[in-house]
């Protein structure tokens, strides 16, 4: 496989097209660390297709025992401790997908992505989409979505953001946005041109950071 080809979606059954967004992003060879890496789905895929020196951390234990069952290297423990045990620049890219509104100060966990890995790919739900509107809007509750799939007094999800917000925390933490991607809730890509647009529309976001 070359160096530069981008996995067709159409071939990768295995996994799901939100994740294989971010496979595209990821050269062959890089280190790659997983935070909140679930059963290791996105990090086994990128270790058989992309050749990568992949590690991975993750809180669930059932999560752990399947991504060790799949020869994965992941440890237990929770993504806002764990980070700080590992040197800076230690991965080429260090991924956070679908977490980052669970955890306690997003905005550091964003610092110390970018402390550990050289550049950092982020996705997140977009509390922003229509739907999450209307919802608030015509019911008056909180929305249980596709990907908001919690009830509000159980959900792991305690710090939700639109699309807007995210890109805003960039801004002031000095983070330099190198690839921004709207996400559709089948997981491919969608085109706008506006922050407005894209803030409505998106179910996830996906983006490349990088301090440089």
């Amino acid at each position: 496989m070359s160096m530069n080809r981008e996995i067709n979606i159409h071939r990768a059954s295995d996994i799901r097209v939100d994740l294989l967004l971010i496979a595209n992003m990821i050269p062959n060879g890089a280190r790659v660390l997983d935070v909140g890496c679930g059963d290791g789905e996105l990090l086994d895929y990128l270790r058989r297709e992309k050749n990568v020196n992949g590690r991975g951390i993750e809180l669930s234990p059932e999560g752990v025992n399947k991504s060790v069952a799949k020869g994965l290297s992941v440890i237990q423990g929770n993504a806002e401790e764990e980070l700080s045990h590992f040197p800076d620049n230690s991965f080429d890219y260090v991924i956070l997908s679908q977490t980052l509104q669970a955890m306690g100060r997003p905005d550091r966990i964003l610092q110390e992505l970018l402390r550990v890995g050289k550049r950092a790919i982020v996705s997140f739900p977009n509390f922003g989409n229509w739907r999450v509107r209307m919802h608030l809007a015509l019911r008056g509750r909180m929305p249980v979505t596709k990907s908001l799939d919690y009830p509000w007094y159980s959900t792991p999800n305690i710090h939700f953001c639109t699309i807007r917000d995210f890109v805003d925390l960039c801004k002031k933490l000095d983070i330099k946005i190198e690839k921004g991607m709207a996400v559709s809730a089948a997981g491919s890509k969608m085109a706008f041109n506006s922050m407005v647009l894209t803030n409505m529309f998106a179910t996830q976001g996906l983006y490349v950071l990088t301090r440089d």
